[in-house]
């Protein structure tokens, strides 16, 4: 026996091949047959990787069309009203992506990752009813390629915390009517093998729990885990450790608990209550989230703490996560330099050192064949030449982040909004927007041909000023007022920056799933980071002069930098972000000095590198606000700096965001109305504040009707002298066939609206 387990695997495929058949059928290019296809042959090729690895414990469930805890709300019949007249994929995408006659269902990040979920919707008046195809289906399908699975399902306490009531209730007063759900699912898998494994995914266990919560544990794992005796329950938790739950469980009659002891090296304190309890404990040593290599000795001496508690025989070595947050293989990096390319591993690398760890330590190093052997020597090979790298260590930056005098631009927001709106002249509820317009297929183009070698740097650049001067002349035709330049030149908000920036490293396929079919390529901090020349200062100044309106600059903020990238794990992310801060820091000040009056600096990932754990938040806020501060620290006090938050409760953190000390803030509100905006005026917020009126991820056309509703909604929470008005987030992943008429309505929208309550507008 392999005695190892991976939680979970990456689903888009290695060349991104689900990807490309969702939007392929969602543009009605092809049938939804050929998304079945793809999807069938992923499935079937990712459970192969696996078993060739010589992985024990397979996932089936862990693959999706969309998001997870969509497919467990459809299994569990949560579906919402506005959907119900719907079925199969019509049904389930509809939910994700809204329709025109249905907005889409809240998506928000999982826990403390760049990965979004869609939030179910639950209310007491509904009733909940099973539909397992998916899962059994799936299960069937895995035997016949010769793979007896594990199931995975989103657990039942995890899938209440993480719901939202539109009655306005507690999401667990509904826990009597989904429980019953789950029991009559573990009924229908028993009928499924003579033995089989269930994995039970708790990642809310790793919070600070209420007692009420705390309290469901136990109850709800003495019924589930006595549904059949043909069910092994492993119930597991990542991202941080689970002390609290981990001892509750330790009382029911579970089979396995999964913890994390990269992320949550505090679940080291209950490995002697598992081992009096003699239940197997699946170690997660092997970091599901990060692209380095693992340290096999590293790793070896933490697997013989480990077992100095537990009994050996009791202990499945695993991820510490679900791979589905790191890229899928290393073999498509070929432009990559190789000292640092043999410093990386991607999911399928973790499936060989998760296979090698395991026989090293249950067989000992003498059963290695010459191959294994050799992957060891490799490993202790490429973890000393990343220690002692000259890539890494930089001493300019050293010496200049030991030497910051400043950390914070001059003058109170009271006098420099005052001084910005005599400047700057705009009107109340000014339109703009998040920066990105549409990525055609013609732009991707050029960057693709560019970097192949068949596009001339000059060539290349035409076509991208080619399409900022369409897309400013479609701004000031269309009305909006403070404009930007669209992004064409970015692939993506950080792998752009990072490519320019020394101490970054990027992939030609490091491709992680986001949302649905969206992905993302993070690059990767390798080394200390430094900025050798300006980054946007030429196609920022280039738009402005197409235009006698404001141009906004646009930056990435150093924590979106760092939260959206592969951190280096031999350093304090907090040194890491000052590093950053001072990049960007030296690039506001070159886009002032070239007559840039506003410049964004976005934090969308700001909320998502919480620590999952209260005691832990405050360290991290206290660099994250230094940082950002530090990034617009030269700002004059006339340069008007904006920041933009996506999908995020900001409630717990208003504060956190007050001393960040922006100039204007842009958040997302269009999916979850005016929740996200009220405790902005509940804390008596003083800066300006520009909530998303439409929702960007769906490809519906919101109304001028709908638009002037939403902007009145807002004025009931705040002033006018307050508001922006835009859309969510930016547009780079819609078409322009949506996107024109979506602000041309929002445009119109603002006219009315200002028609009907400022006197005299214009």
């Amino acid at each position: 026996m392999s005695k190892n387990y991976v939680i979970g695997f990456p689903r888009i495929g290695e060349k991104r091949e689900l990807k490309f058949a969702l939007e392929s059928y969602w543009a009605k290019k092809s049938d939804f047959s050929e998304v079945q296809k793809v999807a069938s042959e992923l499935k079937k090729r990712h459970w192969s990787y696996q078993k060739d690895a010589g992985i024990e414990y397979i996932s089936s469930n862990d693959f999706s069309l969309y998001d997870n805890m969509l497919d467990m709300a459809v299994t569990l019949g949560a579906i919402p009203k506005r959907f119900q007249d719907l079925n199969g994929e019509e049904l389930y995408f509809a939910m994700a992506r809204g329709n025109q006659n249905a907005v889409a269902m809240e998506m928000t990040k999982w826990f403390n990752t760049n990965y979004h979920y869609i939030v179910p919707e639950l209310s007491f008046e509904e009733s909940y009813k099973l539909n397992a195809a998916k899962i059994i289906n799936e299960y069937k399908k895995a035997k016949q390629h010769g793979i007896k699975t594990k199931i995975n399902i989103i657990g039942p306490i995890t899938f209440l915390a993480l719901s939202k009531r539109v009655d306005r209730g507690d999401t667990f007063e509904l826990y009597a009517k989904i429980l019953p759900v789950y029991e009559e699912l573990l009924r229908e898998i028993a009928e499924l093998d003579d033995t089989i494994t269930v994995q039970i995914d708790e990642p809310i266990f790793v919070k600070d729990l209420e007692p009420k919560v705390l309290s469901l544990i136990k109850p709800t794992y003495d019924k589930l885990a006595l549904i059949s005796s043909n069910i092994k329950i492993a119930v597991i938790s990542y991202f941080e450790h689970s002390i609290e739950a981990t001892k509750i469980l330790l009382n029911t009659p579970v089979w396995a608990l999964g913890l994390d002891f990269i992320h949550g090296e505090e679940n080291l304190e209950s490995l002697a209550d598992i081992a009096a309890s003699d239940k197997v404990l699946i170690a997660g040593v092997v970091d599901g989230r990060n692209i380095w290599k693992n340290d096999i000795n590293a790793t070896l001496s933490l697997l013989n703490i480990i077992t100095q508690s537990v009994n050996k025989e009791n202990v499945l070595l695993s991820s510490s996560s679900s791979l589905l947050h790191v890229p899928f293989v290393l073999q498509y990096e070929e432009k990559m330099n190789k000292e640092i390319k043999n410093w990386l591993s991607y999911a399928v690398e973790k499936l060989d050192e998760i296979a090698l760890i395991s026989k090293i330590f249950f067989e000992g190093e003498a059963s290695l064949d010459a191959k294994e052997k050799a992957l060891l020597s490799a490993n202790i090979e490429a973890n000393k030449s990343r220690k002692s790298s000259t890539l890494i260590h930089d001493k300019k930056v050293q010496e200049r982040t030991s030497s910051i005098i400043k950390y914070a631009r001059e003058g109170a927001y009271e006098e420099r909004i005052k001084i910005q709106k005599e400047l700057l002249g705009y009107k109340e509820l000014t339109t703009t927007t998040i920066g990105s317009f549409p990525q055609t297929p013609e732009v991707r183009h050029a960057r693709r041909e560019l970097k192949n070698g068949n596009l001339t740097q000059d060539a290349y650049t035409q076509e991208m000023k080619n399409y900022i001067d369409n897309c400013v002349a479609f701004q000031e035709e269309c009305g909006i007022e403070v404009l930007v330049h669209g992004e064409p030149e970015r692939n993506d908000m950080v792998e752009y920056f990072g490519e320019q920036l020394q101490g970054y490293g990027f992939s030609q396929n490091g491709w992680v799933q986001s949302y649905g079919s969206r992905c993302v390529k993070p690059p990767f901090i390798y080394g200390d980071i430094s900025r050798p020349k300006p980054m946007t200062v030429d196609w920022i100044t280039y738009a402005q002069s197409k235009t006698e309106k404001i141009m906004k600059g646009m930056l990435t903020g150093p924590v979106t930098i760092l939260n959206w990238s592969f951190v280096r794990d031999d350093m304090d992310r907090g040194d890491v972000s000052e590093q950053i801060a001072l990049a960007i820091c030296d690039e506001v000040n070159d886009l002032q000095n070239a007559g840039i009056k506003m410049i964004q600096v976005d934090e969308a990932a700001f909320k998502e590198g919480y620590p999952l754990r209260k005691a832990k938040v405050q360290a991290y806020e206290d660099f994250a606000v230094r940082d950002f501060k530090l990034s617009v620290s030269s700002a004059r006090k006339e340069t008007q700096i904006h920041t933009h938050m996506c999908y995020s409760e900001f409630n717990d953190i208003i504060a956190t965001i007050e001393a960040m000390d922006a100039d204007v803030i842009s958040i997302e509100t269009a999916r979850s109305g005016n929740e996200l905006l009220k405790i902005f005026a509940q804390v008596g917020y003083k800066q300006e504040v520009g909530p998303g009126v439409y929702d960007i991820h769906s490809p519906r056309i919101p109304s001028v009707e709908e638009i002037v509703k939403q902007i009145y909604s807002l004025l009931e929470v705040l002033p006018k002298e307050q508001l922006w008005i835009n859309p969510d987030c930016g547009l780079k992943t819609r078409k322009w066939e949506e996107v024109k008429p979506s602000l041309t309505n929002m445009v119109e929208a603002v006219k009315r609206v200002r028609a009907d309550i400022i006197p005299n507008a214009g």
